[in-house]
């Protein structure tokens, strides 16, 4: 399968730096900011911004993941093999009245986000909800936009994002693959 390398740890490096600061930007009361992943990959996306937030805002945010798997709308319709790995769900924190920044590795249905939303509001509800993507590969099927976006990748459909992280895969990297024939996916 082909593959073509968008980006690369020092450009992840610099795109979360670059989010990191309009969070900063955005949100003038960092005692009222918390910073959300959506497992996996945005949850190590989120510890990653959270750490330079932290630099950046010299406080320590308070900071959670969240598994969205039984907020899925699509969950009964996908093939068994793909049926998600359930995580647990970290927020030590109470979402209310805060500004809680969820944070994920690629935008593409909306349905995760949508899904993350949801789970969020069964542990409180915050004043605002903002989101934060490392890609936006557009394709929305419902009314969801980043806040904050690291890099825009149009593509077709079938094609893939693939986002690798050095903490869940060893390198720092994200590409987009070709769609496989038919006949390879038998």
């Amino acid at each position: 399968m082909s593959e073509k390398v968008v980006l690369e740890h020092e450009d992840l490096r610099r795109t979360l730096r670059r989010i990191a600061h309009e969070i900063a930007e955005k949100n003038p009361e960092p005692a009222r900011l918390a910073i959300l992943g959506i497992h996996t990959r945005g949850a190590v996306l989120a510890r990653r911004l959270h750490a330079t937030l932290g630099d950046l805002l010299g406080t320590d945010l308070p900071i959670g993941d969240i598994d969205i798997s039984f907020y899925r709308d699509d969950v009964g319709a996908q093939a068994p093999a793909r049926q998600p790995i359930v995580h647990a769900s970290h927020i030590d924190f109470d979402p209310a009245g805060r500004t809680v920044v969820l944070v994920d590795d690629v935008l593409f249905t909306g349905r995760t986000v949508r899904a993350a939303i949801e789970a969020l509001f069964d542990y409180g509800r915050p004043q605002r909800v903002q989101l934060a993507v490392l890609c936006d590969r557009g394709h929305r099927e419902l009314p969801i936009r980043p806040d904050y976006v690291g890099k825009n990748l149009p593509t077709a459909r079938e094609e893939r994002v693939n986002v690798r992280l050095e903490e869940t895969d060893g390198v720092d990297q994200v590409t987009i693959s070709e769609p496989q024939p038919v006949e390879a996916m038998a």
